[in-house]
């Protein structure tokens, strides 16, 4: 995908996995019988989902006619292998929903929500509770994370945010709510491109380079 994957990276509830289920019919102008079932919105309606030629479902999960995913089956065997979704309703599926883990429920939804092809927003449900909650976005377009929003307690209101403004790979900003209350109440920050030890690389640490050991002053 791209680097975005060392860096999980809004938080995936149970409405956008997907199952599939045996059907005891057979029917031979595609597939091997098995009829996937959809619930993107979540609203526990099954959603109407009509099948084209090449394999691809699509699926309309608020009933007016237009698509809000498509199901590919890449393999030709009858069971999707990839669900593509609109998320903002612009008419373009931007967002790929996958099951990282394998255990049948969609866990990471991976989108292009500047419309330039590369993948910029990852949502992820680190703790397989059906909901989303880590963010991890590139502000950049540079194809790396740079800031990642999470909610580690789980009470859907995030409380770590970590924020790195120059693209050096390590967080400038990182702010934390540690008592819950729904604030940041703790902000650490560091100076972009901030060197603690600017000058002699094999000087002690936290000093410019310049200190010599064992020096009277």
């Amino acid at each position: 995908m791209s680097e975005f994957e060392d860096a999980v990276t809004e938080d995936v509830a149970p409405e956008d996995d997907y199952t599939a289920e045996e059907d005891t019919s057979y029917d031979d102008t595609y597939g091997s019988g098995t009829e996937e079932v959809f619930d993107l919105d979540g609203d526990g309606v099954e959603d109407d989902t009509f099948t084209t030629g090449d394999g691809n479902t699509y699926i309309d999960s608020d009933y007016d006619g237009q698509a809000d995913g498509v199901a590919v089956d890449t393999d030709g065997d009858g069971v999707a292998d990839e669900l593509h979704m609109d998320l903002d309703g612009n008419g373009t599926f931007e967002s790929e929903a996958m099951d990282t883990n394998d255990d049948g429920y969609i866990d990471t939804i991976a989108s292009d929500t500047s419309g330039d092809g590369q993948v910029d927003q990852v949502m992820s449900d680190t703790d397989g509770d059906g909901w989303v909650d880590t963010v991890a976005s590139d502000t950049t377009g540079d194809g790396y994370a740079d800031t990642i929003v999470s909610d580690t307690d789980g009470d859907g209101v995030a409380d770590y945010i970590s924020i790195d403004s120059d693209g050096d790979g390590e967080a400038n900003t990182v702010m934390t709510d540690t008592d819950g209350d729904g604030f940041m109440d703790d902000v650490e920050t560091t100076p972009e491109s901030y060197d603690p030890n600017p000058g002699d690389p094999n000087a002690p640490s936290g000093t410019d380079g310049n200190f010599q050991p064992g020096t009277t002053y």
